[in-house]
């Protein structure tokens, strides 16, 4: 005769034990089927001293250190598990998932794609890799990722919503209110005005965004990224104390949102707060490793505490990936001469001129530069 115990895995993965239970798994066993997680920490670290390939069990250990919200050990518990298990499917889902909720947003996003090539097109695994995708900004691959599941399961509304979502913030907006409409044909809900508050700002209309955002927020203060999407029309609208609360609120919720981390640290710059400015920086940073305007922003932190040295190296390196960065190129010209480098700081200035009078000419007749 066999017992089971399974905490928190993944495709009906558990730990399979005769009835003979040593007695250290069987009193963590019992303390982590009882909700007692730092009894049940204890005594899995006690048998895993002995026994430090019963992966299962490092398994639950890891499970039970989530529960504790200590995700750096469960990940550190995961991985040893996986040296023991490397295809098992519960763990990498843990794993993966773990990243996930700790913002390793690249990490996450590895790892839930190779358990896509291990257990197949798994529904639960594809939707977390598309969010995972529609955090990290790669909207194009969360539309890639989910076309054809929005296809055959239409009447799937977290597969609408992530990959209308994904539509409005890649500018498809068309596309986009296809998936809009399956989740507005079922009532107004926070997730639908969620949805139309995007539509309408990523065309320019704030006020209009604006009102969708906050009535969302009415429904469902809890919805993840409303208070974010809030806090956005807010700013958009003029009203940066109001949008600093709700970037506050979805920071409390979810510290690891790409944009309230930005639009936060960019506040506390306007405010000369720069500690706490290049924390979310460098938060934002850590989600979406490499993105240009975060870069920018830390840089611009460095000039701020006359740093620059490290300013110039940050700054040359972002006009070499993006020759056509306005700002950039202005503050690498500051840099420049307040280096008492006149020739290249003229240099600089020189191509500022050119960007904008491109820009100028681009820009609709009538109508003034933002």
């Amino acid at each position: 005769m066999r017992m089971t115990k399974c905490f928190g895995l993944f495709l009906g993965v558990c730990v399979m034990l005769a009835q003979q239970v040593d007695p250290d798994l069987e009193k963590a066993l019992k303390a982590h089927q009882a909700g007692d997680m730092d009894a049940a920490i204890q005594q899995y670290r006690v048998y895993l001293k002995r026994k430090p390939n019963a992966f299962e069990s490092r398994a639950n250990l890891g499970a039970a250190l989530v529960r504790q919200g200590q995700f750096e050990d469960a990940i550190a518990e995961y991985k040893q598990a996986l040296k023991a298990a490397p295809s098992n499917p519960g763990i990498s889902f843990n794993l993966a998932l773990a990243y996930y909720k700790t913002g390793e947003l690249t990490l996450a996003a590895k790892e839930f794609s190779a358990l896509r090539a291990l257990v197949g097109e798994q529904a639960q695994v594809t939707l977390l890799l598309a969010d995972t995708y529609l955090q990290m900004g790669e909207n194009q691959k969360v539309v890639k990722l989910l076309t054809t599941p929005a296809a055959t399961a239409p009447d799937d509304l977290g597969i609408a919503y992530v990959l209308g979502m994904a539509l409005l913030r890649n500018n498809q907006v068309d596309e986009g209110q296809k998936y809009l409409d399956r989740i507005l044909g079922k009532g107004e809900s926070a997730e639908a005005l969620l949805l139309l508050g995007t539509s309408k700002f990523s065309v320019g209309d704030f006020p209009n965004a604006l009102k969708d955002f906050q009535k969302a927020y009415e429904l469902n203060p809890q919805l993840p990224t409303v208070n974010g999407n809030l806090g956005q029309a807010l700013m958009a609208t003029g009203d940066t104390g109001a949008a600093t609360k709700a970037f506050e609120r979805e920071l409390m919720q979810n510290p690891n949102d790409f944009a309230a981390n930005l639009q936060m640290g960019v506040i506390l710059k306007q405010d000369e707060v720069l500690d706490q400015a290049s924390n979310h920086f460098a938060r934002a940073l850590r989600i979406r490793p490499g993105d240009m305007g975060v870069r920018y922003q830390m840089a611009a932190i460095l000039v701020a505490q006359n740093k620059l040295q490290l300013a110039l190296t940050e700054l040359e390196s972002i006009v070499k990936e993006a020759d056509n960065f306005t700002e950039a190129h202005v503050s690498l010209a500051t840099v420049y001469y307040r280096l008492k480098r006149k020739a290249e700081g003229d240099r600089e200035r020189a191509i500022v001129q050119r960007l904008n009078a491109e820009a100028q000419t681009r820009q609709p007749k009538g109508q003034p530069l933002p």
